[in-house]
């Protein structure tokens, strides 16, 4: 396989997923404002810092009001990381290699492109048009994801769309989990348990992992629990160990495998090594971010393997929120 067909291949994926997630992000920061007490610390600009994009808004936007951040996250283009720049990039990306890839996926794909063209403005700008319009957006990334799953030969085509797939997953997933990290509650005394268990609820909820939880876990949402759940379980297809799982096995079965199984093995280590129990926020955040960092050196050790035919002189492992151009 060419490295540019297999460079697009990742990154059609990566930016499918993407999109996903920053709709499943944007509709569990709703969910949290609404159920803030008076009093507590957290806003729409905190969204831009979880997701790296805050330097990037400035640029653009003189004020961090929910207008702005909304349209900057689902339909400013200049942000290439919005939903409709993602589904975009996407669309390209998969209209390049229609022949390696199902017909149907094609169709949905391009249907897709054209569902945000049309509602993306509405659910920036109109609260009660958003969440339906993200949650259509969630359920035809879901639809694709299907279709590929069960119509499509599982060959090194398929691996390299599984291996972006879930290095954005992972990725996202954490973030989605620092959200409670960047929530400051005003001290309620006991009513501040029940505040704690429902801003977890709607964690667990934006990663459709609600009901696995409490199957697996338990009927309580506590955080550590949710925390250890969402980083270490091994069954659920949205937790980074799960998608560290997909990661190893996709890179068995490509060829020169053994650098950056190496990296992924150490990313590995490093998170079933961390405690979760008992970390303050600011700490939470940081060992979040550690993860972001060693998923973002798994991508540089993919990138230089299979896409570059020369190694980068300088190699930036800070965060996994990049583009191919």
């Amino acid at each position: 396989m060419l490295s540019r067909v297999a460079e697009n291949l990742y990154w059609m994926a990566r930016y499918l997923e993407r999109a996903e997630n920053t709709a499943r992000l944007i509709n569990t920061t709703t969910d949290v404002l609404l159920d803030l007490p008076k009093g507590a610390s957290f806003g729409w600009d905190i969204l831009l810092k979880l997701v790296g994009l805050d330097e990037l808004f400035e640029e653009h936007y003189r004020e961090a009001n929910e207008s702005n951040i909304l349209r900057f996250l689902i339909q400013d283009e200049r942000n290439p990381s919005a939903i409709v720049s993602s589904i975009r990039r996407a669309r390209e990306n998969s209209r390049t290699f229609r022949e390696i890839l199902p017909k149907e996926f094609w169709e949905r794909v391009n249907g897709l492109y054209l569902y945000v063209q049309g509602f993306a403005s509405s659910a920036a700008q109109n609260r009660a048009q958003r969440y339906e319009v993200l949650n259509h957006i969630i359920e035809r990334n879901q639809s694709l994801a299907g279709l590929l799953i069960s119509c499509m030969s599982h060959d090194l085509v398929y691996e390299f769309i599984r291996l972006g797939r879930n290095i954005e997953r992972a990725d996202m997933t954490t973030r989605i989990a620092d959200i409670n990290a960047a929530v400051l509650l005003p001290r309620q005394g006991g009513a501040l348990e029940p505040l704690q268990e429902r801003l977890w609820m709607s964690v667990l909820k934006a990663l459709s992992a609600y009901q696995m939880y409490r199957r697996h876990v338990d009927v309580h949402v506590r955080g550590h629990a949710v925390l250890n759940y969402l980083l270490l379980d091994p069954h659920f297809p949205r937790t980074v160990r799960h998608c560290l799982s997909e990661i190893e096995e996709c890179l068995a079965m490509l060829p020169n495998h053994k650098e950056v199984m190496k990296v992924t093995r150490r990313t590995w280590r490093r998170l079933t090594g961390l405690r979760w129990e008992g970390l303050a926020p600011a700490v939470l955040h940081e060992y979040l971010d550690q993860v972001q960092t060693d998923l973002g050196a798994i991508h540089v050790a993919v990138s230089n393997q299979y896409f570059y035919f020369y190694m980068r002189q300088q190699q930036t492992t800070s965060t996994v929120r990049v583009v191919n151009e």
